[in-house]
């Protein structure tokens, strides 16, 4: 079971940015690279076939589409964003018998994925910011270990650079395999890209708070740009505010984000789940359901303050599962972003698939409720009425 002490607990806070009123702007279309699943996926270049990569009808079958993208060579000793991260999850799903081994076509890994290109990333980040970036590893890579922002959490190696690149390239070619399975199937499977550098703080002028580049935000241009699904709506549960990614869309109408962070517990994120997060999604009636999942908001990781259980992050899975398939044909992505606790970071995420397949959560065998602050039920509910009166629903 889980173990911590002096925990506190206090309400979560919420923020949102969208805009109604305002017309789409998005950047130019650039080339991309072709990314092709089976026979059936394209992108701006055309069809390609490749028969390693599953058919359209067994991503269609599947009930869990997932990439992963280690990045063991973007690794600092002793930092929290560890090439130990990724591993974990992977020990665990083995573990927990939630891999194609055990389940079959239930579940499928996508293991040919390319890199993102240049374009992709600069369809969200500054060309001057990417062209920097790799100049100054490539500069420095003899160095070791160098930091690239000002406050020096996020640091790069050698191979930074391409690291983050593959990472975005798992995370568009979830992206496509949804896409490609919703034309098939009225409940698609549901994505998670397993990666690393996590992407939900870096702006779209440089690197912030562990991350290199927005892999949600470039995959929300993606979804955009190359697969016609116009309104994007992002849920961000990592315990810290998506800064990165609400400055990318900040003055976009057809990108709705929405990040829950900081503060909380199980039944308060429950509770901004059905009177915040639905009305939003339902009122702006998206095309694809993305979501930046960070776990460090479980009770023992020590990065933050929140009191997360395993058994929340299931029901959050459950809940937006079920919200995509409501309101955008079942198309939804997950994207690991933070998780520091490599216990709680990969059963979080395990039991995470267990909701996608349906199955009941294992939380109550590994979260110890003895160790959880009450419940700051009366500061919830202020919060939530806050919002909602923020935003006249």
């Amino acid at each position: 079971m889980w173990r911590k002490h002096n925990t506190r607990s206090m309400v979560t806070s919420i923020s949102s940015s969208s805009g109604f009123q305002k017309e789409l702007s998005v950047p130019p279309i650039h080339k991309h690279y072709t990314r092709s699943i089976g026979t059936s996926i394209s992108s701006s270049s055309g069809f390609e076939m490749d028969p390693s990569v599953p058919s359209i009808q067994e991503l269609a079958d599947a009930r869990v589409i997932y990439s992963v993208a280690s990045a063991m060579g973007h690794n600092q000793e002793s930092h929290p964003e560890s090439h130990l991260r990724v591993p974990a999850i992977l020990s665990a799903l083995e573990k927990m018998k939630l891999t194609s081994k055990f389940r079959g076509t239930d579940i499928v890994e996508l293991k040919n994925f390319k890199p993102a290109s240049l374009d992709d990333i600069a369809n969200v980040h500054s060309k001057a910011y990417v062209a920097a970036l790799e100049q100054t590893i490539g500069k420095d890579a003899e160095k070791g270990i160098i930091f690239i922002d000002e406050t020096k959490p996020t640091y790069a190696t050698a191979s930074t650079f391409k690291d983050s690149l593959l990472a975005a390239g798992a995370a568009l070619a979830v992206v496509d395999s949804v896409v490609a399975a919703s034309k098939l199937s009225p409940n698609p499977p549901v994505g998670f890209a397993v990666i690393r550098p996590p992407g939900h703080h870096a702006i779209p002028t440089g690197p912030m708070g562990f991350c290199v580049f927005g892999n949600v935000a470039v995959a929300a241009r993606h979804a955009q740009l190359v697969h016609g699904l116009k309104r994007v709506f992002i849920i961000d549960f990592d315990v810290h505010h998506g800064n990165g990614t609400s400055d990318a869309f900040y003055d976009d109408p057809d990108v709705f984000f929405l990040s829950t962070h900081q503060d909380g517990r199980d039944n308060a994120m429950r509770s901004v789940f059905e009177e915040v997060i639905l009305p939003c999604a339902q009122r702006f009636k998206p095309d694809i359901i993305l979501v930046s999942a960070g776990y460090d908001g479980h009770v023992i990781d020590e990065i933050a303050g929140l009191q997360f259980t395993t058994g929340t992050y299931h029901r959050l899975a459950s809940d937006i599962k079920q919200l995509a398939r409501d309101l955008c044909g079942g198309r939804c992505v997950f994207f690991l972003e933070g998780g520091y606790n490599l216990e709680s970071l990969s059963y979080s995420v395990a039991d995470t698939f267990r909701a996608f397949l349906g199955e009941r959560s294992l939380g109550s065998e590994l979260d110890d409720p003895a160790i959880l602050a009450p419940e700051p039920s009366a500061k919830v509910k202020e919060a939530i009425q806050r919002v909602r009166s923020i935003h006249s629903f």
